[in-house]
């Protein structure tokens, strides 16, 4: 049910778009995909769009050496493509850039994982969840005007949307859940072509889990109300 992290997640609207999920169960392809350098040149792909390695490298503060080297190996597992050159772009025509590869990449349930494959898999979302807060406590950051004051002349000063919340389900309703999650980020998927003058990238993340069992001990008044919303921003 889990998404892969890092990488574009999604179909785009027109393109792939008769491509259904791809449930990413090789332990190799997994392995490639957790190298936490890798991750970061993922997410700079998907967020900035096509780069070459000396961008990537500059970036990232890494040597152009090594981001070749980590294009080489996601390009053969099928997580970035080489493309043409932008037309906006300087430069010469032998570089070679890279793209990010669209797509609905799924994980094997957590009961099929293999011991081997749930240690992958944890490295893989550790350094996902980690690089997402970063990045999210960075792009806040950048938001604040003089002496930590907002800068309200930013429009986008108030697109930091989430919410914190609980709900009871059923194991088919939290699959369900998720695949109409899934559905509404496609609903807003479009070419670029289509996208309105002013649009931005906007990273979404889902995490879901359940709670703890309350203790046995515990009197009712004690135990976390079902609907409790705490730091909910419904903005």
């Amino acid at each position: 049910m889990a998404q892969e992290p890092g990488a574009e997640p999604l179909v785009r609207r027109g393109e792939e778009a008769s491509r259904g999920p791809t449930e990413l169960s090789d332990l190799a392809t997994l392995k490639a995909l957790a190298q936490p350098r890798r991750q970061r040149m993922l997410q700079h792909l998907t967020v900035h769009g096509p780069a070459t390695s000396a961008t990537l490298a500059r970036a990232l503060g890494l040597n152009t050496g090594a981001t070749s080297y980590h294009l080489r190996e996601l390009a053969r597992y099928g997580f970035v493509e080489e493309v043409d050159r932008p037309a906006e772009a300087g430069g010469h025509g032998r570089e070679r850039w890279w793209r990010a590869v669209p797509g609905d990449r799924r994980f094997p349930p957590r009961s099929r994982q293999s011991p081997e494959m749930r240690l992958v898999m944890d490295e893989l979302n550790h350094h996902a969840y980690a690089a997402d807060l970063e990045l999210f406590e960075q792009m806040q950051l950048r938001t604040r005007g003089v002496d930590g004051e907002v800068g309200e002349a930013d429009p986008w000063v108030d697109a930091f949307p989430y919410s914190r919340g609980s709900i009871r389900l059923t194991l088919p309703e939290l699959r369900a859940f998720f695949e109409e999650y899934i559905g509404l980020l496609n609903r807003y998927k479009r070419p670029e072509a289509d996208t309105p003058p002013g649009a931005r990238t906007v990273l979404t993340r889902f995490l879901a889990f359940p709670a703890p069992d309350a203790a046995p001990d515990a009197a009712p008044e004690n135990r976390p109300a079902p609907h409790d919303r705490p730091g909910s921003d419904p903005s």
